[in-house]
């Protein structure tokens, strides 16, 4: 059974740093495009962070800059690097295996992590 489960995640004062990862098991993603998505509470879920099996990455325009996606294929796992952090980061992130691009446009999978809290504190 494909699994994602994601870690990293915790509490951090605004300006801190965390480093979300992604592991896949009982299956390779390796030419999926992979997302991280988030959800803070009342609020949609929505994509933070996308990266194609090329190394090729798109950013939410509030968090470019301050957050970086990257994969290691060997590894089987996706990470979310975030710094600046800001109390508005404050969510529970998603990791997902993408079904590809469309135009640009990040088309997600169904393959869903149980998430990882995030809370920034002012």
């Amino acid at each position: 059974q494909v699994q994602l489960v994601e870690s990293g995640g915790g509490l951090v004062q605004a300006g801190g740093s965390l480093r979300l990862s992604c592991a896949a098991s009982g299956g390779t993603f390796s030419i999926n495009p992979m997302g991280w998505y988030r959800q803070a509470p009342g609020k949609q879920r929505e994509l933070v962070a996308s990266v194609n099996s090329g190394g090729s990455t798109k950013y939410k325009d509030t968090v470019e800059g301050r957050f970086t996606i990257s994969r290691d294929h060997a590894k089987n796992t996706v990470y979310l690097q975030m710094n600046s952090l800001k109390p508005e980061d404050t969510a529970v992130y998603y990791c997902n295996a993408g079904l590809g691009r469309v135009k640009n446009v990040y088309l997600p999978g169904s393959i869903w992590g149980p998430g990882t809290q995030v809370t920034v504190s002012s």
